[in-house]
């Protein structure tokens, strides 16, 4: 004979703080899906990888400690769902908590009545997110479930239970409208991605109350091979760009005021003294000054939404993704050419952040590099970055390999490293370069080539390793002053240098150390010197890829690139970049870096 439940009239902090962390894990089990069926406000498929990104911000916090006091563990809840808010429907989640938490404050638990007035406070505050709130998205699910909830509580329900088994089919019905009311999801037949992640949420919490437990999911799932699918074109805007900004008695309503001409998909979550904003936008710096009106700016982000789209709907050929950080100085036309994602390293002058070749270009970085006062650092990604990275790419992909930034002189890898164990998956590759600038560039352009061609991961991984054994990169350092300004090379030496009218040669050793391998015995005739040197180094029986970078110069770059490459027929592709700051920055103007990559000889036709 089956025993009924007791009733459930009140819900104490903790048993709130379960049901949460059950809604969580059933999010995490459906994110791969909600990507999938993400088209709208852009066909990005990220949706999912947002959410759960949003709502692993708010597990982390409730899991940290046993929950006495219903208000203030979803004061921490709401605060922690803001500070972690990524994309659209993430910011907008932040604010429904928040609005929760302000109206539930004094509850030290909560009853069905007092549930549904904190509900209503956070489908009314949702909205005032957005300035044109639009219906078939998750806002009119949320709506739908504070609805059912007040009719729930009107009729005098007062078991949680009972409650959440009448409310769910409204909820679901709400879902299953959306495409009614949005055209885009009804060309594309699917319902609202968003608001099918918080209809997860909810079915996850009413599975809590209805079994007591709490079924755990280390992160999200990523499994099968369910179609992305067909959407329009990303919209006029390619960034999603989104920050934190932190101040006192800041008017939400002049944020979105000043922010609505910038861009689309405007959302600005927060209360007066924290606020996060997600925007498109095409200029990235642009919303990051204007937010900077308010208040300290801090989290940037600005992910590539047609990049996105191309992940979304990528050729099935092609069954991985290889990502590399900004201090791969990859030549622009085999970024594209050969799909390669890009996790921006921040570069810093005095008190004002910037993203690596998103926010800020590198003729804008050299021109500071010259003219500010302050002399520039690079610091690594946040894991948060990369596993933002590799949450969406394992959501579209069988597998994901990181070329990164040599361990040696950065903590690049590591935070790659930290973000894939994180993640959950098993087919997220973490590989260091030992290489640097242009060599990184190269060896992560080698394994975008086998991905591109159809290799599995193994594959991938294999020809990366093989690139790395088979790049170096060489940097003629026209002077010392910009090494010597960030403490790279003791000040005697520049002084040394500049005594015996040398030139130093930066190398990137075998293992994986970067520091001065020779010096060119010349100033004015070092370039023609140091071409002389690269191809002493080529050999007449083997093929090579030569790419040459350069700091601001790209005369003088393009004259190197002429002179290392002159009749050489062994030379099989030849690249001109301008060099990024993870090497500009102590390299200055006017620096030359030449990665140099052997190739298998080229397949000959049949006579």
């Amino acid at each position: 004979m089956n025993q009924v439940a007791p009733a459930l009239p009140q819900l104490s902090a903790q048993q709130l703080c379960d049901g949460l962390r059950a809604g969580i894990y059933q999010l995490f089990r459906r994110a791969d899906h909600i990507n999938h069926i993400n088209v709208f406000p852009v066909p990005d498929g990220d949706t999912g990888t947002n959410m759960a990104m949003t709502m692993s911000a708010v597990l982390g916090m409730l899991e940290r400690q046993p929950w006495q006091h219903a208000g203030q563990m979803l004061a921490k809840a709401a605060d922690a769902a803001l500070d972690g808010a990524r994309g659209n429907s993430g910011a907008i989640l932040a604010q429904f908590f928040l609005g929760v938490a302000d109206r539930a404050s004094n509850c030290v638990q909560l009853s069905v009545a007092e549930f549904t007035v904190a509900i209503e406070a956070g489908a009314s505050n949702a909205r005032l997110a957005l300035m044109e709130p639009r219906e078939g998205t998750i806002l009119s699910v949320i709506s739908a479930f504070s609805a059912a909830l007040a009719r729930i509580a009107a009729d005098g329900i007062v078991d949680f239970r009972l409650a959440f088994v009448r409310l769910l089919p409204t909820v679901q019905a709400a879902l299953d409208d959306t495409p009614r009311q949005l055209e885009e999801l009804r060309a594309a037949n699917v319902v609202d991605a968003g608001a099918a992640g918080f209809v997860e949420i909810l079915a996850g919490f009413s599975s809590y109350l209805d079994k007591g437990t709490v079924e755990v999911v280390i992160a999200p799932v990523h499994a099968g091979n369910e179609v992305m699918s067909e959407g329009g074109l990303a919209g006029d805007h390619r960034f999603c760009t989104e920050c934190l900004v932190a101040g006192s008695a800041i008017d939400l309503r002049r944020v979105r005021e000043t922010l609505y001409p910038l861009g689309s998909s405007l959302v600005v979550s927060g209360h007066p003294a924290k606020l996060r904003i997600h925007i498109h936008s095409n200029d990235p710096e642009q919303i990051f000054a204007a937010a900077g009106q308010f208040g300290e700016v801090s989290a940037q982000k600005a992910d590539d939404m047609l990049r996105q789209q191309s992940a979304a709907h990528h050729d099935r050929k092609r069954h991985i993704a290889v990502v590399t950080d900004s201090a791969a100085d990859v030549p622009a036309e085999a970024m594209d050419l050969l799909d390669i994602y890009m996790v921006p390293v921040r570069v810093h002058f005095g008190p004002h952040s910037y993203l690596d070749k998103v926010t800020m270009t590198h003729d804008e970085f050299y021109r500071l590099l010259v003219s500010s006062p302050d002399h520039p650092k690079t610091s690594q990604p946040p894991p948060g970055d990369f596993r933002r990275m590799f949450e969406f790419l394992a959501s579209h992909y069988q597998g994901v390999v990181s070329i990164n930034l040599t361990a040696k002189v950065s903590g690049t890898l590591g935070a790659a490293k930290n973000a894939a164990e994180r993640s959950g998956s098993t087919n997220i590759a973490v590989i260091d370069s030992r290489n640097a600038s242009l060599g990184q560039g190269l060896i992560a352009m080698a394994a975008a080539e086998c991905a591109a061609a159809g290799g599995s991961q193994d594959e991938v991984i294999a020809a990366a390793q093989q690139a790395i054994s088979k790049t170096d990169v060489f940097g003629l350092l026209p002077h010392l002053e910009f090494a010597i300004r960030g403490g790279r090379v003791p000040r005697v030496f520049g002084v040394l240098a500049n005594w015996l009218r040398c030139s130093p040669v930066l190398a990137n050793f075998a293992d994986g150390r970067v520091g001065i391998g020779t010096v060119i015995w010349a100033r004015k005739r070092a370039p023609q010197r140091f071409a002389t040197y690269i191809r002493r180094r080529l050999r007449a029986d083997r093929h090579y890829r030569i790419a040459v970078g350069h700091g601001n110069a790209e005369s003088a770059g393009r004259r190197l690139l002429d002179e290392i490459t002159a009749g050489l027929p062994n030379i099989q592709e030849r690249y001109l970049t301008t060099m990024g700051p993870a090497l500009g920055v102590h390299g200055g103007p006017g620096m030359l870096v030449v990665g140099v990559q052997e190739l298998a000889p080229p397949a000959r036709s049949p006579a």
